[in-house]
């Protein structure tokens, strides 16, 4: 179904993200008490009853030069409202209408898209007062709201019915219209936005040459070569020790939250200072979740005239990440769009391996010809007993052993066998899980 647009304007801190939140049923935007912590334009399913439309957050309107972060930020905006079919005009009715709130109102108007005044933080005496103030904005009646508390929602469902468009009925695909999820992680500045902008050709996300811009996890449609692809873009990730500031924290949060919804992590590193000690914790972690591997050298165009440079730097992947063996490791630049394909078939590939059942004979067939060429090792002079192995899932392939005294397995015989199947099955760069289930003896008492 293509539900028709809303989005969501007005100048900083007046609660844009927090109507967001309550629109969509859950806290997918970042919220903070300081003005601008929005920054990208969040897109989100909303519904009020029976009606339901497409809804995007965006970052308060402000003056600012045009190639500046807030000229940017501006440009998005601004973008968004000539995309929907409807806009949620927000001012905060405890301050009433500032001199700020005027010419954005102006700008709206102009734009000839339908706007619905919202009169938010309008609970108790003092906001009533304010959204009475809303009038003199000329934008029509306002709608006192408090996106805090939810009040307000039924006259806003009321003014929604009577603008938008009705839904268009489409056909799903066989993916149920979602699709393979993606998340784009890795430090800041890496160029995760840039190589997103660049794969689904246009400028969505906001870019620049400062660090950090990204805050909130993005998601975003794209399609490539007839699949269905949901990207998720990503705050970069610093070193737990560095970082101070609460609205980092939580936009780390969110980027982690994107990594454990995700099928596949694209772990992004700068190819001119490539696996930094913050970049192997990353993919320890997007390991440790049990998501698909793959690693993009970006900013290749910087370095390439270096012979020799992937075969070393893939030599150094298989020293530095033994738990992800095999792991994929394509160079690209997402500033000039060399080498997505490459990537995006080993995002496909890897959701393959990610995704591969194996069956109960060829593995212990396997186990077999394992145990005999290494058997394990004896425990306080009786030899432990491996009898038979199956799997137990995929998504990522999970393995379990069944025998005796199992609990006294050492690491590195289970790794022997961790290594074994992913080389026997051709498993690369997938997590591999091995649970111990150690059968129960019939002779022993109790």
């Amino acid at each position: 179904m293509d539900l028709p647009t809303v989005a969501i304007v007005g100048r900083p801190n007046v609660g844009k993200s927090t109507l967001f939140n309550r629109l969509v049923g859950r806290k997918l935007a970042l919220v903070d008490d300081r003005p601008g912590v929005t920054r990208d334009r969040r897109e989100g399913e909303g519904f009020i009853g029976d009606v339901a439309f497409r809804v995007i957050d965006t970052a308060g309107l402000e003056e600012a030069d045009a190639d500046s972060l807030l000229g940017r930020m501006r440009a998005q905006t601004e973008a968004a409202i000539l995309e929907a079919d409807a806009v949620l005009f927000v001012i905060d009715a405890r301050a009433g209408v500032l001199p700020a709130d005027r010419p954005f109102a102006e700008l709206v108007r102009r734009s000839g898209c339908p706007v619905i005044l919202i009169a938010n933080k309008a609970e108790g005496g003092a906001g009533m007062a304010g959204a009475y103030d809303a009038f003199s904005l000329g934008l029509g009646d306002p709608i006192p709201f408090s996106a805090e508390h939810g009040e307000g929602l039924g006259s806003l469902q009321d003014a929604l019915r009577e603008v938008l468009p009705e839904p268009d009925e489409e056909d799903e695909d066989g993916e149920g219209g979602k699709g393979l999820r993606v998340a784009i992680v890795g430090r800041p500045n890496a160029g995760k936005s840039t190589l997103i902008n660049r794969m689904i050709g246009e400028d969505r996300l906001l870019v620049g040459p400062e660090a950090g811009i990204t805050r909130d996890s993005i998601s975003l449609d794209w399609e490539w070569r007839g699949r269905r692809i949901k990207l998720h873009d990503t705050a970069g990730m610093r070193r737990r020790a560095r970082i101070d500031d609460k609205l980092e924290k939580l936009a780390v949060s969110d980027g982690l939250r994107a990594v454990r919804f995700a099928e596949v992590v694209v772990v992004l590193l700068d190819a001119t200072i490539p696996f930094e000690k913050q970049d192997l914790t990353i993919v320890d972690l997007v390991e440790s979740e049990g998501r698909a591997v793959v690693i993009g050298l970006n900013k290749w165009d910087l370095v390439a005239d270096q012979p020799g440079l992937l075969k070393t730097l893939r030599e150094d992947c298989t020293r530095l990440l033994p738990q992800v063996r095999g792991v994929s490791v394509v160079s690209l630049s997402g500033l000039a769009g060399d080498g997505i394909d490459k990537l995006m078939q080993a995002v496909v590939d890897a959701s393959e391996v990610w995704s591969r059942r194996v069956s109960t004979a060829r593995i212990n067939a396997w186990l077999t010809d394992a145990l005999q060429r290494n058997p394990p090792p004896a425990v306080s002079g009786r030899r432990i007993k491996i009898r038979y192995a199956t799997q137990v899932k995929s998504r990522p392939p999970h393995f379990a052993l069944f025998g005796n005294q199992l609990d006294a397995l050492p690491k590195s015989y289970t790794r022997y066998l961790v290594n074994g199947l992913r080389e026997a099955f051709d498993l690369p760069g997938t997590p591999i899980r091995l649970s111990l289930r150690t059968t129960k003896n019939p002779f022993e008492k109790g």
